[in-house]
């Protein structure tokens, strides 16, 4: 039963064989506020969610897509919505389409939390390795391109003033959530959020290993109380604060079962296979239950 709950999103995919190519497209980008805009992902793996904040005196590029091709194509998308000759860019983590497409912004300020700029000199070689092999496309994306060099390293918060609107650049640690590095951007004027993987759309949210979630929910709950009008997650459909919440209501169900099951006596895997067998199927807009094995681990390594 479970193999049939599919998001049209998968349907699709298997009907039309391999998947789209990673790339962020040309011509895509919406506006969402006076001062935001937004080139949406199409729902398309490895390509994120880029956000264009501009102020009357600096622009803000949220995300710099896969490789140099990619960061060129926002950097095109970007001159279209703003002259402004200063050019700030944050990367919400890490993870190679979020943050090696930096070298396409010549001249740019680049923004960083210090654990993120870690994350990149102990995990990043790795992890784009694994990515370059993905596909033949990913490997010429990614050939030979080096992680970016922070101009600016802020620790919990920094703020940028663009002049007639200001960005909020928020990290909550130091317990690891997707990455140990999670960057938020928070659009004060406009309240418009751009939550990196903190929240997802349309696919269940990817822990890590060494993830927290108390610390997950716990940010969860501030992002919520900013009462943004719309939220932008790193990927899948843009939406309002209710993508905050339904993703508050799966992590606080998988958490209250694993403790129980733990408590019980349960191993992970028995508790991860109750876990996509009765809280995931609840949520079948984000694919395959499958998806919250990673979350239900998670809970389970933290649960007391």
């Amino acid at each position: 039963m479970r193999t049939l709950i599919l998001t049209l999103a998968s349907i699709a995919t298997f009907a039309q064989g391999p998947p789209p190519a990673p790339l962020v497209r040309e011509n895509a980008t919406v506006k969402l506020t006076d001062h935001v805009w937004a080139i949406p992902d199409f729902n398309v793996g490895l390509v994120p969610n880029v956000g264009i904040i501009v102020g009357t005196k600096a622009t803000l590029v949220v995300d710099t897509g896969m490789g140099p091709r990619n960061g060129e194509t926002i950097v095109r998308e970007m001159k279209k919505v703003s002259s402004n000759a200063q050019v700030y860019v944050v990367t919400t983590h890490y993870h190679p389409e979020h943050s090696l497409g930096a070298s396409a912004f010549t001249g740019a300020t680049l923004v960083m939390t210090r654990i993120q700029q870690q994350d990149m000199t102990e995990l990043g070689k790795q992890i784009q390795d694994t990515f370059a092999k993905r596909s033949a496309l990913t490997g010429e994306l990614l050939n030979g391109v080096a992680y970016p060099t922070p101009d600016i390293l802020f620790d919990r918060e920094h703020r940028l003033d663009l002049g007639g609107v200001h960005a909020r650049l928020m990290w909550r640690g130091p317990a690891a959530m997707h990455s140990r590095g999670d960057t938020m951007i928070f659009v004060e004027e406009d309240r418009v959020l751009f939550t990196g993987d903190v929240v997802m759309s349309q696919r269940f949210l990817a822990a890590q290993t060494t993830s927290s979630i108390t610390t997950w929910l716990a940010t969860l709950d501030e992002l919520a109380a900013l009462k943004p009008a719309r939220v932008v997650p790193s990927h899948g459909s843009i939406g309002e604060a209710t993508l905050i919440s339904r993703d508050r209501e799966f992590l606080l169900a998988v958490q209250r079962r694993v403790s129980e099951l733990k408590r019980a006596g349960k191993s992970a895997d028995e508790a991860v296979a109750a876990i996509v067998a009765e809280i995931a199927p609840a949520y079948p807009e984000w694919g395959n239950p499958s998806g919250a094995a990673a979350v239900a681990r998670a809970a389970y390594t933290e649960a007391r």
